[in-house]
């Protein structure tokens, strides 16, 4: 981090949002004590999200959503300070990594960026295993030190050369779904959502891949990565997770087949 070691630094949790009446206020309290600055980076939402925001003491500024990379890069810009933690709405703090990013702050820095393993919440199960754990993420950073690219349907905060990075104890705690019916609507979107990235990207798809891809990612989820542990949501995640690498390289095919038509048109 570019600070003395006899020096705190300040720290600016920057938080994307759009519609988050419903997490806003528990994600912004678990940074109590830590940030220095709140900076609230809204889409115009139609709920309460700003003005809740705004009584857990943030500032909030509206921009229309360019996209998951281009917005939390704008709003790591916008912060006051070069030391940020990103987060969604729907993510917040353990108290293990509170204190972990307390001691960041308050010791002579280690590393430029920090990660740490974001455990996920579908339903009322936190899921231990399979594809949705570790988890790691990069989300405390030197804003300088850092990029931010498109990751189809998300985001990826990727360190520059030279960066040295740290992992932190504690979880990033993630309402990733209230049930399956919303993490199987989920699934259509994201599909489409990466598929139109791999396309631009020139990936192609192929009728070998749609067969074999998902049963393989379903293996290895539910069996390699012990997604058999999480019994119930183990295996119905296993089974949504070969589901969306199925619908994803069947949207790449149509793409194709589309940009084909095109061509011959």
């Amino acid at each position: 981090m570019p600070h003395s070691s006899n020096a705190m630094p300040s720290l600016s949790v920057v938080v994307i949002t759009f519609n988050e009446a419903a997490n806003i206020e528990r994600c912004l309290q678990s940074t109590a004590g830590l940030a220095d600055e709140v900076l609230v980076v809204d889409s115009f939402s139609t709920d309460d999200t700003p003005a809740l925001a705004r009584r857990m003491g943030a500032r909030v500024v509206q921009r229309a959503w360019p996209g998951y990379a281009q917005q939390r890069e704008w709003a790591a810009d916008e912060a006051a300070h070069d030391l940020v933690l990103a987060l969604d709405a729907d993510e917040y703090l353990s108290p293990e990594l509170h204190r972990a990013i307390a001691e960041v702050k308050n010791a002579p820095a280690v590393a430029d960026a920090y990660t740490f393993n974001r455990l996920n919440r579908i339903g009322d199960y936190w899921v231990r295993h399979g594809g949705w754990y570790p988890d790691r993420k990069l989300r405390l950073f030197d804003r300088r030190k850092v990029t931010f690219h498109d990751a189809g349907g998300h985001d990826r905060i990727v360190p520059v050369p030279g960066t040295t990075t740290a992992h932190l104890p504690g979880h990033l705690l993630h309402h990733s779904n209230p049930n399956l019916h919303d993490r199987l609507a989920q699934i259509n979107k994201l599909s489409l959502d990466s598929a139109l990235y791999l396309h631009r990207s020139g990936r192609k798809a192929s009728w070998l891949g749609l067969f074999f891809k998902p049963p393989v990612r379903f293996v290895k989820e539910y069996c390699f990565r012990l997604g058999f542990l999480d019994g119930f949501y183990g295996l119905a995640l296993a089974c949504s997770s070969a589901q969306y690498v199925f619908w994803r390289e069947y949207k790449i095919m149509e793409l194709q087949r589309k940009t084909k038509d095109a061509d011959a048109s």
